[in-house]
């Protein structure tokens, strides 16, 4: 099978797609842009400057990947996007390149599912399994990990890390980091509960999910602070692989600046 080709579509002469792609009427595939198997390309989409797209993405109408970074200490360096397998990117999202702040790459894993409208900044970083519902906006360098849920109109501050198997309520401020595991939601986003649905749902034990619940509980109900939790928990027996990743996460979010662990690594580069 070749490629599937319709009418009105432009293509830069050095982009390389693979045999079996599929694009749509008035597509725009410019120039540094790699399309691998599989990948379908629905009308109305753009794909601007040094994009790789991996195998069987499906792209959505009016979608914008590889744009410049809105970022005005950008001078037109040669920076990228690069996206992985199995992704969804529905209507109209846009995914800028990187800047030289950071790697110079906007990086989006494997089998995520953005909703329409969503906004990805220069140098965001996504792990894989991630759903980002319609109009959420991530400012530049946000880094979202592994399993997260993100929902619908909610803005998240540059530098800031959306921790694995978190979620966030719709219509939420993140002006701090997410921690892992947990339901954030407001203005500003604050962890309410362990996100124990999720859990189950990702066959977390029912041992695992209370010793993520006695941790919630020491951290932010009752705050005797992040020494004194670990030591609870240790002594219960209850600081298991995964609570001990959540205290590494909030360690450094208490290192970083205004709740972002990341911002701690600006302020030294």
């Amino acid at each position: 099978m070749g490629i599937v080709l319709a009418e009105n579509v432009y293509i830069h002469p050095n982009a390389e797609i693979a045999d079996d792609v599929e694009i749509g009427p008035f597509c725009v595939i410019g120039p540094g842009v790699k399309i691998g198997r599989g990948c379908r390309l629905h009308n109305n989409v753009t794909l601007m400057m040094n994009v790789e797209l991996g195998e069987a993405n499906e792209i959505y109408p009016g979608t914008v990947i590889g744009g410049p970074p809105q970022d005005v200490s950008y001078r037109g360096s040669e920076t990228k996007v690069i996206i992985g397998d199995h992704n969804i990117i529905r209507e109209c999202v846009t995914i800028n390149r990187g800047t030289e702040k950071e790697f110079g790459i906007t990086r989006i894993g494997n089998h995520n599912f953005l909703m329409a409208c969503c906004h990805i900044a220069h140098d965001c970083s996504l792990g894989d399994h991630i759903i980002i519902t319609n109009g959420t906006l991530l400012g530049g360098h946000v880094h979202v990990e592994d399993c997260a849920i993100i929902s619908g109109g909610v803005g998240v501050h540059h530098f800031a890390t959306i921790g694995r198997y978190s979620f966030v309520g719709g219509l939420s401020a993140v002006r701090h980091d997410v921690p892992p595991y947990m339901l954030v939601e407001g203005h500003p986003a604050r962890p309410r509960c362990v996100n124990a649905v999720a859990l189950r749902r990702h066959h977390f034990s029912p041992q695992t999910i209370e010793c993520l619940s006695e941790a919630f509980r020491l951290l932010y109900r009752t705050r005797v602070g992040l020494s004194n939790a670990r030591e609870i928990l240790r002594a219960k027996g209850q600081l298991i692989p995964e609570v001990q990743y959540l205290m590494e996460f909030v360690e450094r979010q208490q290192q970083g600046r205004h709740g972002r662990g990341r911002e701690a690594l600006r302020r030294a580069a």
